[in-house]
């Protein structure tokens, strides 16, 4: 999977949303309560754990809310404390004491958002339902506190007077201007008409990810007739018969859905039919009973415009990009739709091979969107003598990982990666690495996630349970997680190739928290705006087929032996394959989130949500029954629960940069040390310190050329 489904971005609200991961804000207390360190069944260790990693395995579920609780009271007893200061407000007393606040509500909560993302239960969810509304009221408690902007407002009026280098100006100024979007401006009537539509959003957001995550086990697709599935390889039929008999149906097939509309499973099912009832299954979702996301859906996108309004803006879409690299949402809009014709029409180009190549179809003999996947691998196999099956032997799991990945970044950034054993886990399939620097020094750590679970939110997403901060004396411990189908006991994990990228993605997103060398809290990391959050992941996509980092990884996992130079060749020249396809799919779901959150207050509510996502399709050209959009309304989660709302525009925008940025580096060299530290010391290192485009500039010394993204996608 080419594009990412989670992070946690936090480019427009302060303090950052918690909904997803929780990820960048700033962390733990040194004095952190006893059982989110050392856990409440066992004699407490008798020192932290190494970087102030949490406990997890002696973490009751108990323990979540009194802690957020008691960190929530901390806060705001800090946020007291500054009002309090008889001295002028001035950046240390005002803006630094902001950063250093909340430090043990930031750890509470880290650890709270990211273990309901990762390993859930009906308890942990019904304390996030509770919480979600709390924590909204606690953020404008803060935000919202006339007496606590005016000191901010103070210091920002006088920045360019008192010494402050660049960093700290743009610190200022980004805690003045979230304070401002966050409705410090309104007048009192205002602020109440604002919380009270922030905490009706906390809670149907809730639902919605609660709905979402109980209807993909809810229809996932049992499978009698063992001969239905052929097609598939062995180690997939038997992690299928595996997932049936662990949910009660021994002898039986149980095939789970991904978040995505299109099930990669169906490139290999030869059943038509059962290939139509996993499509179904996909497509229907969240569309009926107890899970029906569509009355949420309708009320989201209502409230979000009330609040533009509110707030000085048309719509919700004007009030995100005015914070982002695009501006406006007409910039994305051009973007997006620029590309719709292009695409729409090697899609058609690619939808005439398959005709071609199916023949007479059974039953309605008409190609339908379930047949796509699988006559599409049909084409592969024609016209690039190469199917995904004898590509999956070369790519086991742990060789990607370890001689993939891993090795990528010490290549590029000089890091060496231990895994340690004696770390406590949330799931016993969680691994924990300790990072090491260039000079020998200890970085942080790295705990991966690889696969699916019913009680796991689904994509793939990387967050964190310690951000880095030079003020907080913190280093990062970051996490990654993907949706990977878990072999049978004794089997390998074998991956496609789409998985191998998604890998290398969501670690260039570790990445990016990995190394990042901020002072200030506000800065670590990710937290840049979100059209450039994955500029790094996307980069880092790139090196997964780097010649040398795919000769170390790609070797057959019974043999050892490097995946022939042929077979190298043959998935280089497939990279475009199917690219009007992937890329319509993906133009149809980021333009439906730009419709969706383009209503005005004026408008009245959605009461036919599939007409409303018809008709949007439909205004650009991107309504094929063969493309379904690579998300639907009522599961698409990125929008409405994962904070990227009015804000999927930003893959593409990222894509950009991440295609020129591929040329800079074939320009000056390739995937040399010396180039990993320039992009670490220009990118990785800086978080969101300075604005996305001048750090893109910093980095290749040039604006970013689009053309570079149109070759890569076959669009020219």
């Amino acid at each position: 999977m080419v594009l990412m489904n989670k992070l946690c971005a936090g480019a427009s609200g302060w303090p950052r949303d918690p909904t997803l991961c929780g990820a960048h804000d700033p962390l733990i207390p040194l004095d952190a309560p006893a059982k989110l360190m050392n856990g409440p069944t066992r004699p407490p260790i008798t020192r932290p754990l190494p970087f102030l990693a949490p406990d997890l395995e002696h973490l009751a579920d108990e323990d979540h809310a009194p802690a957020i609780e008691a960190g929530m009271a901390e806060q705001l007893a800090e946020v007291e404390t500054i009002l309090r200061d008889p001295q002028a407000p001035n950046f240390e007393n005002t803006i630094v004491a902001l950063e250093r606040s909340g430090r043990r509500l930031t750890r509470a909560r880290n650890i709270f958002f990211n273990l309901t993302a990762s390993a859930t239960n009906d308890h942990l969810q019904q304390v996030k339902a509770e919480l979600m509304p709390r924590l909204v009221a606690h953020e404008d408690a803060i935000t919202l506190n006339e007496d606590l902007f005016l000191r901010v407002r103070a210091v920002h009026e006088a920045r360019h007077d008192t010494g402050l280098d660049a960093v700290q100006e743009r610190l200022v100024e980004r805690y003045y201007d979230r304070f401002v979007r966050a409705g410090a401006l309104l007048e009192p009537t205002g602020k109440k008409q604002l919380m009270a539509l922030n905490a009706e959003e906390a809670r149907l957001r809730s639902q919605f990810e609660d709905n979402v995550l109980k209807e993909r086990t809810a229809v996932a697709v049992l499978v009698d007739d063992r001969a239905a599935l052929l097609g598939l390889e062995e180690d997939a039929v038997a992690a299928a018969a595996e997932a049936a008999r662990l949910r009660g149906h021994e002898g039986k097939w149980l095939i789970d859905l991904i978040n995505t509309t299109r099930q990669p499973i169906l490139a290999f099912l030869q059943d038509r039919t059962l290939r139509k009832r996993i499509h179904l299954a996909s497509i229907n979702r969240n569309r009926s009973g107890t899970n029906d996301d569509r009355p949420i859906i309708a009320r989201l996108a209502q409230l979000r415009a009330q609040k533009a309004a509110l707030l000085g803006f048309p719509t919700w879409a004007a009030y995100v990009t005015d914070d982002q690299m695009a501006g406006t949402p007409e910039a994305a809009v051009t973007l997006l739709a620029g590309l719709v014709p292009k695409a729409k029409g090697k899609a058609m180009m690619e939808a005439d091979k398959l005709r071609a190549i199916a023949g007479e179809l059974p039953g309605d003999k008409e190609l339908r969107a379930w047949d796509w996947a699988y006559y599409s691998e049909q084409v592969r196999k024609a016209e690039y003598d190469l199917e995904e099956a004898a590509v999956k032997p070369y790519l086991e799991l742990e060789n990607v990982l370890v001689k993939g990945v891993l090795f990528a970044a010490e290549q590029l950034y000089g890091l060496a990666f231990k895994e340690r054993f004696d770390m406590p886990i949330y799931h016993p399939d969680v691994r924990v690495f300790e990072i090491f620097d260039l000079d020998g020094s200890a970085l942080g750590l790295f705990y991966g996630d690889f696969y699916a679970r019913d009680n796991k939110s689904g994509g793939a997403w990387m967050s964190s349970f310690v951000d880095q901060s030079f003020l907080l004396e913190q280093q990062p411990v970051i996490t990654l997680n993907c949706n990977y189908v878990k072999p049978a006991p004794g089997q390998p994990c074998l991956l496609g190739s789409d998985d191998v990228i998604t890998l290398f993605h969501e670690f260039g997103h570790a990445l990016h928290g990995m190394l990042s060398a901020q002072v200030y809290p506000l800065f670590s990391g990710t937290a840049t705006s979100t059209d450039f959050v994955e500029f790094p992941s996307q980069l880092n996509e790139g090196f997964a087929t780097d010649p040398e980092v795919l000769a170390n990884y790609a070797r057959h996992y019974l043999t050892g032996e490097a995946m022939p130079a042929a077979l190298v060749n043959k998935m280089k020249r497939a990279r475009a394959f199917d690219q009007g396809y992937a890329t319509s799919e993906y133009l149809a779901a980021a333009l439906l989130d730009i419709e969706w959150h383009s209503l005005t207050a004026d408008d009245p509510l959605v009461t036919d949500v599939d007409a409303f996502e018809q008709a949007a399709l439909a205004k650009y050209g991107s309504d094929h029954e063969l493309i379904p959009p690579r998300y639907r309304s009522t599961y698409f989660s990125h929008i409405w629960s994962g904070g990227y709302a009015a804000n999927y525009y930003a893959y593409l925008w990222s894509e950009v940069l991440d295609a020129d940025g591929c040329s800079w580096f074939a320009e000056h060299g390739g995937a040399t040390r010396e180039n990993g530290l320039h992009f670490r010391s220009t990118v990785l290192s800086q978080g969101g310190s300075k604005d996305g485009h001048q750090l893109y500039l910093d980095f290749a010394g040039r604006e970013a050329r689009p053309e570079h993204l149109l070759k890569r996608r076959g669009l020219i």
